[in-house]
């Protein structure tokens, strides 16, 4: 109703605009005198002016009139997050129409040379590792590491992209001299954001960060690229987990990320016996990720001016794919202070197990991840599992051996279970983190355990959210 009127308000501007200017070019026309002539163009100009002023005077209003419809909507909530750098849940819809403000202008400033090559001779891919930073010098933790395990400069080109130009995280980055490449975020303007968003102003740049590293970057060549945030350790055997994943990002259309983190990847949920163990996830669960130049080229026309990480999981984005997530976490975030507040650091982020084996995932077969081949093994299988009760799984009163299953059927029944086991009980467009079809996977007294909804499920539910 209000954007009716809106657009009844803007209609009569721009009528009453044009009808004025008609009116005066018509007084000019009858007039043949030079003097009268003269006072024609004057005129005539004047009436130019009027109608820039109107075209001005209609923008405006309808900016107003966004904004104050906006600010009458009910406030974004924040509940608990639990990764690092994650944004607080917000409706995508206020993240799309965010969109919407003015450009910021850019300034241009040189970049420095990325590495340009894009395959090695023996036809494998370069993978660059695109690190995003801003203005912590610990930076130099996650820089250390990568360079500890990295395998080959010249395949895992490491890309540092800094925003916020804060001069002691620069003298860090540039520190390690040709080990990693210093690219800057030129932007550094301020954000034009809705009088109710201004205290998430920081995920706006953070959004605007990842668009213009991830076109720079792109723009080389590459096949691929591994996202990294500044605050992010990596297991020993990191690189060798994507160059074992990285085929099925070409082989599956049904995937769309490999991701070395699990969400509920605390020590006490999760079979340390088998690192080398993957799964796939409706879940994008970030935080050490690769993607390819296709799926960029998809995303970055559309690319949201704020909270990217909660509009990439929603259906519009997602459209079913999955990603590839491990038993065991390949990173570890040691941010506790940032944008995100340090949202549930304590709880839940600095249990989460690192993985300290090197598995070599390029020797083995990944095809079991595969879409039909994952549906009619793994889903499957989750089904002929027994029904157990959460207290006889506590107490271990279960008298057969191998993996069980709990079962539920509303949000509550999920999230209640999910706080007695320890696991995070949070829903993204109605995805549970880890979930595939609505199966959550995990580790509980030595026992496989699957949370799965009843056999005829039907599809995530947004209102879950």
């Amino acid at each position: 109703m209000r954007s009716r009127k809106v657009l009844l308000v803007i209609g009569f501007l721009v009528t009453w605009t044009y009808a004025t200017y008609y009116l005066l070019l018509r007084q000019t026309g009858v007039q043949t005198s030079r003097d009268q002539a003269h006072q024609a163009f004057r005129v005539n100009s004047q009436a130019r002016e009027a109608n820039q002023q109107s075209h001005h005077l209609a923008k405006n209003v309808f900016e107003f009139v966004k904004i104050k419809y906006l600010e009458n909507q009910p406030p974004a909530a924040m509940p608990p997050s639990a990764a690092a750098g994650s944004t607080p849940q917000i409706s995508i819809v206020a993240a799309e129409i965010s969109a919407e403000l003015p450009e910021q202008r850019v300034a241009k400033v040189a970049t420095a040379r990325i590495p340009t090559k894009t395959y090695l001779a023996n036809g494998e891919p370069v993978f660059p590792v695109l690190v995003f930073a801003c203005n912590r010098v610990s930076v130099k933790k996650c820089i250390d590491n990568l360079v500890q395990y990295r395998p080959s400069l010249e395949q895992f080109p490491i890309i540092v992209s800094q925003d916020c130009g804060d001069e002691p995280t620069k003298e860090i980055i540039q520190s390690y001299g040709n080990q990693v490449t210093l690219i800057e975020q030129p932007d550094l303007s301020d954000i034009t954001v809705l009088p109710k968003e201004k205290k998430f102003k920081g995920y706006y740049k953070i959004a605007r960060h990842y668009g213009w590293a991830l076109n720079t970057t792109f723009g080389v060549g590459f096949e691929f690229v591994i996202i990294v945030e500044d605050d992010l350790n990596v297991a020993p055997d990191f690189f060798e987990y994507f160059l074992g994943t990285h085929k099925l990002l070409k082989l599956d259309p049904s995937l769309w990320c490999v991701s070395a983190w699990n969400d509920n990847g605390k020590a006490a949920v999760v079979d340390t016996a088998q690192p080398e163990l993957l799964y796939r996830t409706d879940f994008f669960p970030g935080l050490g990720w690769m993607l390819t130049k296709d799926l960029w080229a998809e995303l970055s026309v559309k690319w949201p001016k704020s909270f990217w990480d909660d509009w990439i999981r929603h259906p519009a984005q997602r459209k079913d794919r999955v990603c590839i997530r491990p038993e065991i976490s390949r990173t570890r975030t040691f941010g506790k202070i940032g944008v995100s507040n340090g949202l549930f650091f304590d709880k839940y982020l600095k249990h989460i197990k690192l993985s300290e084996d090197f598995v070599k995932f390029t020797k083995i077969n990944m095809s079991y991840l595969l879409k039909d081949n994952y549906d009619n093994t793994f889903v499957r299988r989750v089904y002929t599992y027994p029904i157990v009760t959460y207290d006889e799984l506590r107490r271990n009163l279960i008298r057969i051996e191998g993996p069980v299953r709990i079962q539920y059927t509303t949000r509550e029944q999920y999230k209640r279970t999910t706080k007695m086991l320890g696991l995070m009980d949070d829903f993204k467009s109605g995805v549970p983190r880890t979930a595939y079809h609505g199966i959550v996977s995990f580790y509980y007294n030595k026992r496989r355990v699957h949370l799965a909804p009843n056999a005829n499920w039907k599809g995530y539910e947004l209102s879950w959210s």
